[in-house]
């Protein structure tokens, strides 16, 4: 008998491979960073910077990773009101805990990116490309991701109030454990997976995107 795929294909996502022993090390803009402990705190630059097998802890305002490199990266525990990761290139980094004001990953491309336990006001994903995404208990207030490339992304026990999903294309997308109160465009979910009680409360958005007048 053939084998049936899976659908959707959950993410593949792993843990950041980090060293037993970690030297600290200071942030720089272009900085290569390799195997180290940072301590970031007030404005950090460290745009078009290479940060491979580092820890991460930060209490800051603004923390630019604009194009930079970030390949098996753990973060944790952070509170910061900007990360801005703008069209950086991430392979397998975690963010878990703490509260994040925005998170832009627009135009980033990701591979392996796992956001668990964090409070976000706002998380653009606008234009980006992303592979193997798992968003596991979060509260995220707005979440754009309208152009996005998306693959092999998973939510789970996440709430958000608002996502734009415009022009997004999608392939094993599983948003049956986002709870959102709104998608501003439904007809741009193609290629995702949701309960049926969301269908639900999406039918409204569904049946105005076709021109259908829904009357009592």
């Amino acid at each position: 008998m053939a084998r049936t795929s899976e659908s959707p294909v959950p993410p593949r996502v792993t843990a950041p491979d980090l060293p037993s022993v970690l030297e600290q090390a200071a942030a720089a803009r272009s900085a290569d960073i390799l195997g180290s402990s940072l301590e970031l705190t007030g404005t950090v630059d460290l745009a078009y910077a290479t940060l491979e097998q580092c820890a991460v802890r930060a209490d800051a305002d603004a923390v630019d990773l604009t194009g930079a490199t970030v390949i098996d990266v753990d973060m944790s525990g952070a509170r910061i009101a900007s990360l801005r990761l703008r069209d950086a290139g991430v392979r397998r980094m975690r963010i878990s805990g703490g509260r994040i004001g925005t998170l832009d990953l627009s135009e980033a491309r990701i591979s392996e990116l796992d956001l668990r336990d964090v409070r976000i006001d706002y998380l653009n994903l606008g234009a980006s490309k992303v592979t193997d995404l798992e968003v596991s208990e979060c509260t995220i207030r707005t979440i754009d991701m309208p152009q996005a490339e998306l693959t092999r992304v998973r939510f789970t026990s996440t709430s958000t109030e608002e996502v734009d999903s415009r022009g997004m294309r999608a392939k094993d997308l599983d948003l049956r454990g986002l709870d959102a109160v709104a998608f501003l465009d439904a007809n741009s979910l193609r290629g995702a997976t949701l309960t049926s009680f969301q269908v639900q409360q999406l039918a409204p958005v569904i049946a105005a995107g076709i021109g259908i007048q829904i009357k009592d």
